[in-house]
């Protein structure tokens, strides 16, 4: 079994940023550590599904995407 390495960063934050980060982390039970390890998660996630929603348009044709959003505002109505 191979266990996975792991890197280290410092980070700089203003000192209110920093204690503000503390207490989420105590609300949570968890340390600094973990909270933002578990933040960066969410965003690695988030760029990810953007970067491949991108690709997936570069790929796609205008015509069947306005016809996606044409039945969308018939199922759910034109909130425009």
């Amino acid at each position: 079994m191979r266990l996975s390495s792991m890197g280290s960063l410092h980070l700089r934050v203003p000192d209110d940023k920093h204690q503000r980060l503390k207490e989420l982390a105590k609300s949570k039970n968890i340390s600094v550590n973990k909270l933002l390890e578990e933040l960066t998660t969410m965003t690695l996630a988030e760029y990810d599904l953007e970067t491949r929603f991108k690709l997936r348009a570069s790929r796609g044709s205008t015509e069947k995407a306005l016809e996606v959003l044409d039945k969308l505002k018939q199922d759910f109505g034109d909130s425009e």
